[in-house]
């Protein structure tokens, strides 16, 4: 991928990024899994659970666009150290509370914790990642918060009748703590400030970088251009669809199979995490197949066809599988929808990046803010819906419907464009 280092030090920091993907997603799906267990002891009833899950994405959401506008003034080695520290802290809290309030405001911290994750990511890979590279590697980060999720799903429903669902909390906050002292101590925000980094990589990475360093120290970022912007709200919209349909299995999904085809937690916790994997293969595929077309020197579409056919499949496979009286099937046609929304990430992300430049993480938090205020409204949708009509079909239309309005916003944005959001500019 661009030297002939055998194994350059930028994909050790891909390395560092995938495994807090896993770890964030790994912290965000506990919930879900013990479901049970802390609506038994909270006594709670399935809306209040609904609310439980879903005040995460509500502080996710909020923190998003100030996260990513802390990740590009204070660099994400900072930014990812503290924020990874704070959610940690708040997984581990989870394990303390004593009733319904206790567990909305400490859902609602982890939540504002980990609004700095991706959008530090993003900021890191501004600065170490070559445009050509940027599509696998965020295939591969989100990958990574599939790959973790999956393996959350049996290994803590296992975990919680071993040692209990709060002891379970406070065990996995302590991997996030370890991770942020590791990060810490390696990473640095400019590349050329690395030991170990070659002379010839740094040279790689500024050659094929959109980075302008020179400027990045004069300008400021407007955030009524920001808002302003078009195609701003329309990476918002599209994330927005895609948050909907994904964040259902993160929620609602083990519950869901479990309550309707009669399954224990750890058959349950097996048959959600398949989505999950096929997530993880949607990241991958779609990484290569951004970084493939970008190659051919058709940078639009290199971020426009991934995410059209990705929404598209997401369409077809939630509302087909509203239709199978089986698991089995079911489980596939939602791990298609779900392999659909995650070719989605990687082009969402990079295009983020590209229109973003220095302010890759304030444009990526702001649309990752858009992308989880659909999460919010996932995890109150399903429960409420199926109450009013008694079915969940309606949950399952819907989100079809908003992958389908995500393909026409994609048809209109223009990555290759940067965002005219400085404080400084005249256009």
């Amino acid at each position: 991928m661009g030297n002939r280092t055998l194994f350059p030090t930028r994909y050790k920091m891909v390395f560092g990024t995938f495994l807090l993907a896993m770890i964030v997603l790994f912290d965000r799906i506990l919930l879900s899994v013990a479901k049970d267990p802390v609506a038994e002891s909270l006594q709670l009833s399935d809306k209040q659970m609904g609310w439980a899950m879903s005040i995460f994405a509500l502080g996710y959401a909020l923190f998003q666009t100030p996260a990513g506008l802390f990740a590009d003034k204070y660099g994400p080695r900072k930014i990812l150290t503290a924020v990874v520290a704070l959610w940690s802290i708040f997984t581990a809290l989870t394990g303390a509370v004593w009733n319904y309030l206790t567990l909305l405001i400490v859902r609602f911290l982890f939540g504002a914790g980990e609004a700095g994750a991706f959008p530090g990511m993003a900021r890191a890979i501004y600065s170490w990642i070559p445009l050509s590279e940027r599509g696998i590697v965020n295939g591969i980060n989100f990958s990574g918060g599939r790959i973790g999720a999956a393996f959350a799903l049996p290994m803590v429903a296992w975990l919680m009748d071993l040692v209990g669902w709060r002891l379970t909390f406070v065990l996995l906050g302590a991997i996030g703590i370890l991770w942020g002292i590791v990060w810490y101590l390696w990473f640095r925000d400019n590349p050329e400030d690395h030991k170990g980094m070659s002379a010839s990589e740094v040279s790689y990475i500024r050659a094929h970088t959109n980075r302008n360093t020179a400027e990045e120290e004069k300008v400021t970022i407007d955030f009524g251009k920001l808002f302003r912007s078009k195609t701003m709200w329309q990476l918002m919209g599209q994330y927005f669809a895609s948050n909907f349909t994904f964040f259902f299995c993160l929620t609602w999904l083990f519950p869901h199979i479990k309550a309707k085809y009669g399954l224990d937690a750890l058959e349950a916790g097996f048959y959600a995490s398949a989505p999950l994997i096929f997530g993880a293969l949607g990241n991958w595929f779609s990484g290569f197949l951004v970084d493939f077309i970008y190659k051919k020197k058709r940078w639009a579409l290199s971020r426009k066809v991934p995410a059209i056919i990705g929404f598209l499949l997401a369409s077809i496979g939630i509302v087909a599988s509203v239709y199978m009286d089986e698991v089995t099937p079911a489980i596939i046609l939602i791990s298609i929808a779900v392999f659909g929304a995650d070719m989605t990430l990687s082009p969402s992300w990079s295009a983020c990046v590209d229109v973003g430049k220095q302010f890759s993480g304030a444009v990526s938090g702001t649309m990752n803010m858009a992308g989880n205020i659909g999460s919010f409204l996932t995890a109150l949708a399903f429960p409420y819906l199926l109450e009013l009509t008694g079915s969940e079909v309606p949950f399952f239309y819907l989100a079809a419907g908003l992958n389908l309005l995500a393909i026409v916003l994609w048809m209109k944005v223009k990555p290759q464009r940067p965002l005219q959001i400085t404080a400084t500019s005249n256009s």
